[in-house]
């Protein structure tokens, strides 16, 4: 039997709306071996790792471990651990970062205002390259290790400075998969060509619609409502969007430049059953369909 993302590419399972959703991600760096549930199986403190996701729970910040690309033996202890915070929403993203002695410290983070996009002066501002973070944790799923590894060693190799190695980004059977920050926008079945379109893409203050699997900001209905948009306007602006989202109904697509669109997005399910992870049963994963999109007349 093939592998999750073999099987999900020869089904053309859409990629668009399969982003993990987060206002916020805080990444930790942590090097040596991941578990499948990494912030509780790594060289990082159980309770720590513990104590970081209960507190990002419903803060709208999502945690994440990181490493450099690379050969990674069960070594010694990490002396400083880098870390990351990154804000996506459109028109305000941002990404700040420093270096620990102990993950104990981020503790004290304010989380509800790290996830509403106010940093506090957290560490540094990061102006350099886009950040790109590659699923790479095979204990988790080995679509990840087989595809997510070598394309993270690949970006490295061709000088890409800003590459890491992440534990989780959902959606293995789209590996490889990589999230690109600032934008925070996802993106799947990458090959070397296609993600470094996209860091180039990214670096120019664009997104590449073609491998997108949404900005990490919406929920899965604004992701898709926003590809909708991009496909239909041709527009690659990363921060040229943005959505008006209620709890039910259509959701508001918004340009720039005045336009906008009522995108209607319904949930389905995708047939036949196929397994959402290398390991697990088959079965019908939740994918979210455009049934109508509609220009809206004034600005």
């Amino acid at each position: 039997m093939g592998t999750c993302a073999t099987l999900s590419r020869e089904l053309t399972e859409p990629l668009a709306a399969t982003a993990a959703a987060a206002a916020t991600w805080l990444l930790v760096e942590q090097a040596g071996p991941w578990g499948a549930k990494a912030l509780t199986e790594s060289h990082l403190d159980a309770a720590v790792g513990r104590a970081l996701d209960a507190a990002a729970e419903g803060t709208g910040v999502r945690v994440a471990l990181i490493r450099r690309p690379g050969r990674h033996a069960d070594c010694l202890p990490t002396a400083r651990h880098e870390v990351i915070v990154a804000h996506t929403a459109p028109g305000d993203s941002w990404v700040r970062r420093t270096a620990v002695a102990d993950p104990a410290e981020l503790l004290a983070l304010d989380f509800a205002a790290l996830g509403a996009g106010v940093h506090g002066g957290f560490g540094a501002e990061h102006r350099g390259d886009p950040l790109a973070l590659v699923c790479t944790n095979g204990r988790r799923d080995r679509c990840c290790a087989l595809l997510g590894r070598p394309l993270a060693a690949e970006l490295a190799a061709a000088g890409h400075a800003e590459v890491w190695e992440v534990t989780h980004l959902g959606g293995h059977r789209f590996s490889p998969t990589m999230l690109v920050l600032p934008f925070g926008y996802a993106y799947g079945r990458l090959t070397p060509t296609s993600a470094k379109e996209v860091l180039a893409a990214t670096a120019a203050g664009h997104t590449v619609t073609e491998f997108s699997r949404g900005r990490s900001y919406w929920d899965r209905s604004g992701q898709a409502a926003e590809q909708a948009v991009r496909e239909l306007t041709g527009e690659t602006g990363a921060d040229a969007l943005t959505l008006v989202q209620q709890s039910d109904g259509p959701v508001e697509v918004r340009h720039t430049d005045g336009r906008r669109w009522q995108v209607e997005v319904v949930q389905g399910v995708s047939e036949p059953p196929r397994a959402e992870s290398c390991g697990k049963s088959p079965a019908t994963p939740v994918r979210m369909d455009v049934r109508s999109i509609r220009e809206l007349s004034g600005h």
